[in-house]
């Protein structure tokens, strides 16, 4: 795994730092991209924080890959480490516009990622593809459809490519969390707050919180050679609540 090029979406939200780090402490060329980074203050501050990543600032899917090839030649495996507001609205109370903006951010950004790597994965009979999507899907979340409804479309993204990637030996397999401390869904405040500890963890059977570290490390496996046997794999992260 030392020699590979490994693609990181919005590496500032949900597990992307972590990730980031651990990949990096084994060895691995890491590129990241962030919204954030659009302005050139906050990648160049991204960058002396983390000398050993590389930081692209393009935008589009497209233009993000080509960035990141251009600097390294090659994208062996991408992360998709998407992130969208998670939305508490009853049905009858819950806005379309807020829906098409969870599948914006949650669908249409990871679909037009893969869509861009997959030439040179083909190219190359290579690669891996990693979305980071949510466990919800698998059980259900009452009165968080959007969000869920739009995780659980990358879940079925996933099986799907990947029973179309697999002749080129490329695998793609998603990670679930749900109840893993990050700052975009279960940031500090919560956590240690007591109450809302024991509300959280009441329905998790291991009765506590996921480390984003954790998943990092999982991320390390299915980012890895150790995995060339895995696809199409939607795995729940959450402790026994899916």
């Amino acid at each position: 795994m030392n020699h590979r090029i490994v693609l990181i979406t919005n590496v500032e939200h949900f597990v992307g730092r972590p990730v980031a780090a651990e990949l990096t402490a084994q060895g691995t060329t890491v590129v990241c991209h962030d919204q954030s980074f659009v302005d050139v203050a906050a990648a160049a501050a991204f960058e002396a924080a983390n000398p050993a990543l590389t930081v692209v600032r393009a935008q589009a899917p497209a233009e993000i890959v080509a960035a990141a090839t251009e600097a390294f030649g090659r994208i062996d495996v991408v992360v998709c480490n998407d992130a969208g507001a998670a939305i508490r609205a009853p049905i009858e109370q819950a806005r379309p516009e807020d829906l098409r903006a969870a599948l914006e951010e949650m669908v249409v950004f990871p679909f037009e990622m893969a869509r861009a790597v997959v030439p040179q994965m083909k190219a190359r009979k290579q690669g891996k593809i990693l979305f980071i999507t949510s466990a919800t899907p698998l059980r259900g979340l009452p009165n968080y459809a959007m969000y869920v409804t739009a995780r659980g479309a990358t879940n079925a993204l996933t099986v799907s490519l990947a029973q179309e990637l697999g002749r080129d030996n490329i695998q793609v397999n998603a990670i679930a969390p749900n109840y893993v401390e990050s700052p975009t869904y279960f940031p500090p405040e919560l956590v240690e707050d007591p109450e809302t500890f024991a509300k959280m963890t009441r329905n998790i059977p291991l009765k506590r919180l996921g480390k984003p570290e954790e998943v990092a490390a999982l991320v390390a496996f299915y980012a890895s050679d150790k995995s060339d046997f895995i696809t199409g794999h939607v795995m729940p992260f959450a402790g026994g609540w899916a």
